[in-house]
């Protein structure tokens, strides 16, 4: 089928087409005495090629322009009491635009004013998108189902869905496995209420902090990234297209978004070829061969080249080498831009042209393409076969997804397949395994749950919005469970739980320093929640792309420090909060610090003083249940750092995996991160032993086994991320200094070992050579084994005796 799709996209013109359709209607019979007449496209038996062909041939180039408009869709639908109906917009939009798809139909936050009040609950969601699809079916000419596709990176972004961790607290759990369940349980919630696409996984690597959506990522290695990526993809889509309670995947930003000069969300960047190629590519690459459906163009340029204008990205590489046969969509507004920001068109037409011959299927907005494309078409500057495929690719999927002939959604299944208590669990189970524990001097942790008397103490100890991240609809207070919850619900009935807040994020007007110090001298131990929020308020205002406006100039300052739009000139805790805790430390009470935030902050002091740190990101719904198993140790912590936590500012970028030279220190500082990439400790120890390196050479490729034995020698079970960097001692081309490979998350009982192996090929150690081509080169590899970066237990190497090219 795909073949014949490929072969399809690139060779078929209209004429043929017809041609085609001619025989089919002979041959199948399809005009029958006294019976409705059944077209082929709406004939499911048919091949999803065929269908395609004659659905495109029946269409005019103006119902062919719209199928590539993807617009706002919580404008869509209209709820009055128990009622939600299609919306007069949406009947205007349909009628005068054609169009083919909808975004964020369901999405609830402050930039969309869609409340707990006037949103959607979750049969209401279901409603509204049958609602929709209904008119579609039925007051069209050709009755073309639309495609809704949904925010839904750590969760789906409406009411009454379950919202897991964000995707830097996924990483942290370094389990693909887990966090293809939970791609899983976010697609069955989806797909349960009509959304049929999931934007996610983001695939960006993350090397500058400073950059507002950190918390979107999932860290600053490739080759981590990648398995997260291919994780997701799995889970959102199963093993085919079109399953029940699956999704299609759309990955983001396509591509090198993270890193944008000077931390500016969108801003240019500045990556050659083989960067992009051996490093920001890659984890996509995976995410495309593992089957995902669409890909997002990023906002930024690379090398004067704007993404949703760039053919050697969407045509080159993503469909003639990686063989990627769905459809690429532009972030929001992001073909305006070519005219507007970038300033490479010389107008709309101009850049609805580009766009689309640049291989940029999908417009998100709606006012991309339109009337332009529409333009550029009558006028030549884009031909009927380039539109053409477009539109094939997006009906495509439409097709593959059942939307032809399943078009509605049971909106009596509703309540079985959100929100619910498998999936609350698995939420919680998430958020354990994400938590990092950074530090544990004397063994401080865990806490006993029969002390007397506990402070909990600072802004994110109980606000349950600092905990969930960007990209989260509102939620009743009774879903959310915050540390103070959570460490409430862990202690016996004979400790008694202060809380004081403290202070807030960034604002500094109401702050309580003495009330929290009274607090903590009063108590066994506190238990103090710092860190960052990416929370959106009603009083924000947003930009057209749904980015937050930062207003320096409000009265009282809003916690939001993260998320879309904040961008950070430093890393440092904002408002009071150093101040509280520096405070605490003062009255020499024992003292936990958790973290909840959406980037690395600067922990230094910290660090120097505390006696034990927790992580936790943004730990979604179940955070605060996920935290207080950790603090009184009920769970183990087993989570590892995804990105490196820098010490000032001035190091970045400071990722574990630079390209060679290493990096010496600073007058003022060493070079090293605080933290690095792979770090987190356990409650328990692990010992490596007995390393085997066995190297079997063929013709074409070879099998490096590497075999460790790992120990728990500590005194209760525990689970260890085994890690395995390489180093390319001697290459044509700068290599980094070291390169996770392969690892691998194992819960070992006290006093057992278990032998762990993995399997190197040529495709792990390729680059890509002086004569633009891939190739793993002879030479000497070192090999290192631990559970950090920076704290090889075990050291090895083999020698290859040939290059092996691909």
């Amino acid at each position: 089928m795909a073949a014949v799709y490929a072969r399809y996209l690139y060779e078929k013109n209209m004429k043929s087409m017809k041609i085609k359709y001619l025989l089919i209607w002979g041959m199948t019979g399809l005009f029958l005495t006294g019976q409705a007449q059944v077209l082929p496209y709406k004939n499911s038996k048919l091949p999803i090629t065929d269908r395609v062909d004659d659905l495109l041939g029946r269409m005019t180039v103006e119902e062919k322009v719209g199928q590539l408009s993807k617009l706002l869709g919580w404008e869509m639908y209209e709820k009055s009491g128990k009622t939600v109906r299609a919306s007069q917009k949406l009947k205007d939009v349909v009628k005068q635009q054609h169009i083919g798809l909808l975004w964020a139909t369901l999405r609830a936050d402050p930039w969309t004013q869609k409340t707990l009040t006037n949103g959607l609950s979750s049969k209401e969601a279901a409603q509204a998108t049958n609602a929709i699809q209904r008119f579609m079916l039925d007051s069209t000419r050709l009755g073309i189902p639309l495609l809704l596709s949904e925010e839904a990176p750590h969760g789906h972004m409406a009411i009454g869905a379950t919202v897991f961790p964000t995707a830097i607290g996924q990483a942290s759990t370094w389990n693909p496995t887990l966090i293809q369940s939970m791609a899983s349980a976010i697609a069955r919630e989806t797909s349960a209420v009509g959304g049929k696409n999931g934007y996610g996984p983001v695939l960006d690597l993350a090397r500058d902090p400073r950059w507002s959506r950190t918390e979107e990522t999932y860290g600053e290695d490739p080759y981590l990234i990648g398995q997260m990526g291919k994780a997701m993809v799995t889970g959102f889509q199963g093993t085919k297209i079109g399953e029940a309670d699956k999704i299609i995947s759309t990955l983001k930003h396509f591509v090198a978004y993270a890193v944008p000069e000077g931390g500016h969300n969108g801003g240019s960047v500045s990556v050659g070829e083989r960067a992009l190629l051996q490093y920001f590519l890659p984890p996509f690459e995976q995410a495309v061969k593992a089957g995902a459906a669409s890909v997002m163009t990023a906002y930024n340029s690379i090398d004067g080249v704007p993404c949703s204008a760039n053919p050697w990205l969407l045509n080159d590489i993503l469909r003639k080498q990686w063989g990627f046969q769905g459809f690429v969509v532009s972030d929001l507004l992001s073909i305006s831009g070519l005219n507007g920001g970038h300033g490479t068109a010389t107008d709309a037409v101009d850049a609805a042209q580009q766009s689309l011959n640049a291989g940029l299927d999908v417009d998100l907005s709606g006012s991309g393409y339109n009337q332009n494309l529409l333009e550029a078409v009558k006028t030549g500057r884009v031909d009927q076969q380039t539109l053409d495929r477009a539109v094939a690719r997006v009906l495509y999927q439409k097709f593959a997804l059942g939307l032809f002939d399943r078009p509605y959604v049971d909106e009596k299944a509703v309540d079985k397949k959100v929100g619910t208590k498998e999936h609350l669990d698995l939420a919680r189970k998430v958020a354990r395994e994400a938590v990092v524990l950074l530090k544990n001097d004397n063994q401080l942790l865990p806490l006993s749950k029969s002390l007397k008397r506990i402070a909990v103490i600072g802004p994110n100890a109980d606000n349950m919005y600092n905990q969930l991240g960007d990209y989260t609809a509102p939620q009743p207070e009774e879903k959310v469970k915050t540390v103070l919850a959570g460490i409430r619900a862990a202690v016996s009935k004979n400790t008694q739980v202060d809380y004081v807040k403290g202070c807030a994020i960034r604002d500094t007007t109401a702050s309580d320093i003495a009330v929290a110090v009274r607090a903590a001298s009063e108590a066994d131990v506190t238990v103090l929640v710092l860190g960052g929020s990416s929370a959106r308020d009603f009083k924000t205002s947003y930009q057209a792309t749904g980015a937050a406006n930062v207003d320096s100039g409000a009265s009282t300052l809003s916690d939001m420090e993260s998320g879309e739009g904040f961008d950070r000139a430093s890393l440092d805790l904002l408002g009071d909060q150093l101040k509280l805790l520096q405070a605490l430390q003062a009255t020499g009470k024992p003292l936990v610090l958790v973290t909840i935030m959406g980037r690395p902050l600067n922990l230094n002091w910290a660090a120097a003083h505390v006696p034990a740190i927790v992580n936790a990101w943004y730990p979604g719904q179940e955070g605060g249940l996920a935290i207080a198993d950790v603090l009184f140790g009920d769970y183990n912590p087993a989570g590892r750092l995804p990105i490196s936590i820098a010490r000032y500012v001035g190091q970045l970028p400071v990722h574990y995996n630079h390209t060679k030279p290493k990096h010496h220190d600073y007058v003022e500082s060493d070079a090293k991160p605080l933290y690095a990439f792979g770090y987190g400790l356990s409650y328990t120890s692990f010992t490596y032993s007995n390393l085997r390196v066995a190297l079997a050479e063929q013709v074409d490729d070879f099998a490096c086994t590497v075999r460790v034995d790992v120990k728990n020698t500590g005194n209760r079970d525990g689970e260890e991320v085994v890690q395995l960097y390489a180093i390319d001692e001697v290459s044509s081309v700068v290599t980094p200094v070291k390169q996770l490979k392969k690892f691998t998350r194992q819960a070992i009982k006290q006093g057992e070992t278990k032998e762990l192996s993995f399997v190197l090929t040529k495709e792990d150690l390729k680059l890509w050579g002086l004569d633009k081509q891939w190739k793993t080169e002879k030479g000497k590899f070192t090999l290192l084994l631990g559970g950090s970066s920076d704290d090889a237990k075990l050291t090895g190497e083999f020698v290859l005796a040939k290059d092996y090219a691909f």
